[in-house]
């Protein structure tokens, strides 16, 4: 980065003035701020939507129980005679009405087994378990009103200051602002709010399907932890990605969002405020400017300091050399820069005079 230009004012001021406007510097400065940072994680919305397919899959293919449903009825109502209805009648022979001579037996009620298929899995409570902890989750987002993670960050300054140098009399009245408005985007396609709209419509078609109709009407009791490993959880990949959602929910709390807020206004009187008076010292010098050219006073103060500047920077860089050498070398270069510069002085006259000397010929020779 170049050097600042403006610096280069200081070095043109004797340390009177800079003092001066230091000693006599009266000074305020008035800061606010307003922050506010909102921290959100939307990992939830990616994890639900990659995981609302493979839950489709699994109520799709959900698998049965066969339920044998047992009941006494009247002989008449029976609607088939099987082995386990004879073994029971063998043990309740009040239910025996008559025996016929021939040996046959003649009941009045029977035992009737109805066999029946039930959604009412292990695994099936599971899956209507997560979609119902899904619709919790869910539903406590949607009150966040929380749609990305970012940074709000205003700040404002006034800075108001006076001071004389002499019988100069110099002020200043300075307001600062700065706005700092940032916004993560959220991957993925689509806006916040219409991805979650889109996810609550997925889960209402989760919740119209048979199996999730069935498991409601039944009031089946909702899965807790630990999960029971069976094979169909862990060998089944619609279970797996299931399985990650679930493990996912249960270890992050709905209103994880997080919100800071910072509003401050105050008088300031720290490095701020000094380096603000700084700059109010470069407006004033390079203001001073204005004011026309340097008196010689001023220009021999500024070479003097410059060359004592360039001399030590030379010893320092040289400390090894005999100083006589150093002075010999030093003579040597200002020798052959002046004779440089005369030179090239005189090479320029001696151009000007011979175009001048050519001229006046030309001149001389035109006949009016």
């Amino acid at each position: 980065m170049s050097k600042l230009k403006v610096i280069d004012l200081c070095a043109n001021k004797s340390d009177k003035v800079m003092d001066d406007f230091t000693n006599n510097t009266r000074s305020s400065l008035t800061v606010s701020t307003n922050l506010k940072k909102v921290e959100t994680n939307f990992e939830w919305l990616y994890i639900m939507e990659e995981t609302i397919p493979y839950l489709f899959n699994i109520l799709k293919n959900s698998n049965r129980l066969i339920v044998n449903e047992e009941e006494i009825v009247k002989i008449e109502l029976a609607r088939k005679i099987t082995v386990d209805s004879v073994k029971h009648l063998s043990k309740h022979t009040n239910f025996i009405q008559k025996i016929e001579d021939n040996g046959d037996v003649q009941p009045s009620k029977i035992l009737n087994i109805n066999k029946e298929e039930s959604y009412n899995t292990y695994e099936n409570r599971l899956i209507y378990t997560l979609i119902e902890n899904m619709k919790s989750f869910v539903a406590i987002k949607r009150k966040e009103v929380v749609t990305a993670s970012g940074i709000k960050d205003i700040k404002k300054a006034n800075y108001k200051g006076r001071t004389n140098v002499g019988k100069e009399q110099i002020s200043i009245d300075v307001s600062y602002s700065s706005s700092l408005i940032n916004e993560e985007e959220v991957k993925g396609e689509g806006s916040v709010p219409e991805r979650i709209d889109k996810l609550e419509n997925d889960l209402k078609a989760l919740c119209s399907t048979d199996v999730y109709k069935f498991l409601q009407k039944e009031h089946v009791a909702r899965v807790i932890p630990p999960i029971k490993k069976t094979n169909v959880i862990l060998k089944n990949t619609n279970f797996q990605y299931a399985m990650k959602l679930w493990y996912f929910l249960q270890s992050h709390v709905a209103n994880d969002t997080k919100v800071i807020k910072e509003n401050k206004t105050y008088e300031d009187n720290g490095l701020l405020k000094e380096y603000i008076t700084e700059a109010f010292m470069l407006n004033y010098l390079a203001m001073d400017t204005l004011s026309g050219e340097v008196s010689q006073e001023e220009k021999e103060r500024v070479v003097g300091e410059m060359t004592d500047n360039l001399i030590e920077k030379i010893v320092e860089l040289n400390a090894d050399m005999p100083t006589e050498k150093l002075k010999d070398k030093i003579s040597e270069k200002i020798s052959i820069t002046k004779y440089k510069k005369e030179a090239s002085l005189s090479e320029i006259q001696n151009i000007f005079t011979s175009h001048i000397d050519s001229y006046l010929e030309k001149i001389e020779n035109i006949s009016i």
